[in-house]
């Protein structure tokens, strides 16, 4: 019987509460911050963005950036995300220090169009599958 505790920390899935582990760097190979949380989309569980948390010491002057899942790039042999983005880029979005933002669909609307990437659709109009449905 396998212990489900001690999987390698290489594995494609990751338990939500161990996301600040991973770190995030440049293509450069500059270390640009560490992955904060992932937000999820209540109704599909599809994460839509990776809270990157930048800067700070002992938690101090942290600033917190939502980076769409397109613009990261998983480095299995690293075990961290790759930005394709610059720095300055980075740190000229949407960001907070204090207090999240509320993610609704305006706010997405802005992330996207900072990183010129398609906006995320955060309504699921009712009645509509949010899951593709396999035929059993």
């Amino acid at each position: 019987m396998t212990d489900t505790h001690q999987l390698p920390d290489t594995t494609l899935l990751i338990a939500s509460n161990k996301a600040d582990a991973i770190k995030v760097q440049s293509r450069d190979g500059e270390s640009i911050g560490h992955v904060h949380c992932f937000m999820v989309n209540k109704r599909t569980g599809l994460s839509t963005y990776a809270i990157l948390s930048l800067g700070g010491f002992l938690g101090i002057n942290k600033s917190y950036y939502p980076l769409p899942f397109e613009l990261l790039h998983y480095d299995g042999g690293q075990d961290q995300y790759v930005v394709t983005l610059d720095r300055r880029v980075l740190e000229g979005g949407p960001s907070w220090s204090n207090h999240a933002p509320i993610f609704d669909q305006a706010y997405a609307d802005r992330v996207a169009k900072y990183y010129e990437v398609p906006t995320a659709n955060l309504a699921v109009m009712p009645g509509a599958s949010p899951l593709p449905v396999s035929p059993v």
